[in-house]
């Protein structure tokens, strides 16, 4: 894994990309960070970019995040997909379609966090 953590991050809606950003950049201050909000920008920024990590929303217009995580898993199967959602009863099919974690928007930003950790394993960031 490289030394700066490449991260994606995928929502429809602005404001939750921002404090997503926000939220990162306090734990991995020197990650390069890219946005898209829809799956089919998901889906062209993974092919280009190659993200170690995507946080992608599951539902969005145009193309909805569990489709970009079949379609990603596809063609990177090396980055890892969190998918969070306002809808738990998504977790299993979010799982089915290729995403290594679910995490709910409602959990505390903890759990996000600990799931970053376990698919990250070993990366240690140099500034």
């Amino acid at each position: 894994m490289p030394s700066i953590l490449r991260v994606l991050i995928v929502d429809d809606q602005p404001r939750a990309r921002q404090s997503m950003k926000a939220l990162l950049g306090v734990w991995y201050p020197a990650a390069e960070v890219r946005e898209a909000a829809d799956g089919s920008e998901a889906v062209q920024s993974a092919a280009e970019f190659g993200p170690d990590i995507i946080c992608m929303d599951a539902r969005m217009p145009k193309m909805g995040g569990l489709e970009a995580t079949r379609r990603i898993k596809a063609i990177a199967p090396g980055s890892r997909i969190i998918v969070l959602s306002i809808y738990p009863d998504l977790e299993a099919e979010a799982l089915q379609a290729g995403a290594d974690a679910f995490v709910g928007k409602s959990e505390p930003p903890e759990k996000l966090r600990e799931t970053l950790k376990d698919l990250l394993g070993g990366f240690h960031q140099t500034p």
